[in-house]
């Protein structure tokens, strides 16, 4: 009977756990929900929310319709793909890095894609959006890929986490630094650099979210697929070995997923600084350590903190507005100091 009473205090703790986790997630779709209706509906030319509806379901060609329908809707669609792609890869790097102050760039994906996007504008005299971000998005693999396979040099069972990291800011350091260069002797180059490094979400047509929208989904796809192994490898490599998990195929498919991920959002959008680092941070005392959760929650994190700010740079310098990647910044970089100073550690 002790027995029988004490399984049943576990089997209902974990019910109660279960449906405490699915409030939370109920709670941060919610709130997803409200940055978007807030980024429909407030800009330069604020939409009344009834206007926004009519826009949406019955366009009829007004001025309204126009800006909620051509402008307005891509532009947010992208900023829930780009915050939710960009909050799952700085779980999954954090994770797998076993590094609280990680985020996608530290694969040298930023500076993988601006390399690119600046070769091809000075070598092949590229002048299209679009074709900036099929660049940005090659560069992005390619540096990635680089990355991974310098982490693994002298290794066994793939790359660790410190050589992750290691090889990630010397190839980073290294991308910056030829385009650096090649951005001083063009001028048309160094200007599309100044805007793309800045992260914006704004001037993206609905072709924009077309083309990174695969990419994002098996990048999702694959961090699902890939939150079982990470929370063996949170135990310790040799505790996740005798549970039977493969080290270098799952830390393999954890990097894939955060270059997907973080490579379509950064060639979209530009540098969004902050997001990958502070998200995991905000959700790990909802979600507690279990990927399974810290994910999706990461995800919706990311999604609303994102949109939040871009309504926040439309309406802070009017009838202008401040790039989102600014107002990121500015927003991240304060939390930044507190999780530095902070006296208890980040353990992960």
């Amino acid at each position: 009977m002790p027995k029988l009473a004490y399984f049943t205090r576990v089997s209902n703790s974990e019910e109660e756990q279960v449906r405490r986790r699915t409030a939370v997630f109920g709670a941060l779709l919610v709130i997803v929900l409200i940055t978007v209706v807030m980024s429909i509906t407030i800009g330069s030319k604020s939409v009344p929310l009834t206007d926004a509806w009519h826009a949406l379901t019955s366009p009829t060609g007004t001025e309204n319709d126009i800006v909620i329908r051509s402008l307005r809707v891509p532009r947010t669609v992208l900023g829930v793909l780009a915050g939710i792609a960009l909050g799952v890869a700085g779980a999954l790097m954090q994770g797998h890095t076993r590094n609280p102050l990680a985020d996608p760039g530290l694969l040298g994906v930023t500076q993988g894609a601006a390399f690119a996007m600046v070769a091809g504008i000075i070598f092949l005299g590229m002048t299209s959006l679009y074709a900036y971000i099929w660049f940005g998005m090659a560069g992005a693999l390619i540096a990635s890929v680089g990355v991974f396979a310098l982490g693994m040099v002298g290794g066994r069972g793939g790359p660790t986490p410190v050589t992750l990291a290691l090889a990630g800011t010397a190839v980073s350091a290294f991308l910056y630094a030829l385009t650096s260069a090649l951005v001083l002797i063009d001028e048309q180059a160094m200007d599309v650099f100044r805007f793309w490094q800045s992260g914006s979400i704004a001037a993206r047509g609905e072709e924009v979210v077309w083309q990174v929208l695969p990419f994002i989904v098996a990048g999702l796809l694959l961090a699902l697929i890939n939150a079982p192994g990470l929370n063996a490898l949170s135990l310790g490599e040799d505790v996740a070995r005798s549970l039977g998990q493969n080290i270098a195929l799952t830390r393999g498919i954890g990097i894939a997923a955060v270059t997907l991920l973080s490579g379509a959002s950064v060639a979209a959008c530009g540098s969004l600084s902050f997001i990958g680092l502070i998200v995991p941070h905000l959700v790990r005392p909802l979600s507690g350590t279990d990927h399974r959760w810290l994910l999706p929650y990461s995800g919706l994190v990311g999604a609303a903190l994102l949109l939040f700010a871009d309504v926040i740079g439309r309406v802070v310098a009017p009838p202008g507005e401040l790039e989102v990647g600014i107002v990121l910044a500015l927003m991240g970089a304060p939390f930044f100091v507190a999780l530095v100073r902070r006296r208890k550690p980040v353990r992960l």
